[in-house]
């Protein structure tokens, strides 16, 4: 699995669904490099769209939620940060639904996926934590 405990942020909650989106991911590009058949590939592959389609938007809005209960200052550029990567999960969504499913293309997702994921949550994520300790607060 691809998480790293330099990845928590020390909010209990939000640490558990990266913890989950990490674990998904992984699992992901592990099917999708994997030496199964097409079919069976495609079946988790689908599995794991529709897990990310509707996680992402679970996990955003409760980050959002707190960022706001925390009165975060930098809530605005994390809003469209998210609402940027929700719109690219959705555009590959789109395409696979409308081109069939392509292994090159499943292979750039899940590569973005990834790639996504560790910037967000190993840089921007961070902020979080960060700004709840300098308050003297718990994360």
């Amino acid at each position: 699995m691809m998480w790293k405990e330099k990845y928590r942020i020390g909010v209990e909650h939000i640490d558990e669904q990266h913890k989950e989106l990490f674990k998904r991911v992984f699992n992901f590009l592990q099917t999708v490099q994997s030496k199964e058949n097409w079919e069976d590939k495609l079946e988790k592959v689908k599995e794991t769209m529709a897990f990310m389609k509707d996680y992402v938007i679970v996990h955003f809005n409760d980050e959002e939620i707190y960022q706001e209960q925390i009165g975060y200052p930098d809530i605005e550029t994390h809003k469209e940060v998210h609402s940027n990567f929700k719109e690219e999960v959705h555009d590959y969504v789109r395409s696979f639904e409308q081109e069939g499913f392509d292994e090159e293309k499943i292979q750039e997702f899940g590569a973005k996926l990834m790639t996504w994921l560790i910037m967000h949550v190993a840089k921007m994520d961070q902020e979080i934590g960060r700004y709840v300790k300098a308050k003297g607060g718990e994360a």
